[in-house]
């Protein structure tokens, strides 16, 4: 079972990081697209499913953030992906800020990916 949750979990995340870096391009280039109601929506399901996905395999691990230092730090930075990316598609006041808050979350991503692979901190 753990190995069909974290499967899940992994095609998730490259969904939502597949999604996300076309949405910023669909912005960036100012398609009409990047107002559709699929681009709207379709994050959000993926995203719940990938939360829902991690927060199965902490406790199926017994991997808490308390206690594993490298599991903080990937909380932490999801958090920062969430406020960058906020502020990349809603927030930014122009195109230029908006491009530089896509490609810090892009960079938050990277770190978190690399938390999840080589568990620095441990």
């Amino acid at each position: 079972m753990y190995s069909t949750i974290k499967c899940i979990h992994v095609s998730s995340v490259i969904l939502s990081f597949t999604g996300f870096f076309i949405r910023g391009l669909l912005m960036i280039k100012g398609s009409e697209l990047f107002y559709s109601r699929v681009t709207k929506i379709a994050p959000h399901i993926i995203d719940t499913i990938l939360l829902i996905t991690a927060i199965t395999l902490v406790i199926m691990s017994a991997q808490y953030p308390t206690v594993f230092n490298w599991l903080s730090l990937k909380i932490i930075g999801l958090l920062f992906y969430i406020a960058l990316g906020m502020f990349a598609f809603r927030f930014g006041k122009n195109q230029k800020i908006k491009i530089f808050f896509w490609i810090g979350a892009q960079i938050i991503f990277i770190l978190i990916v690399f938390a999840a692979l080589f568990k620095p901190l441990s």
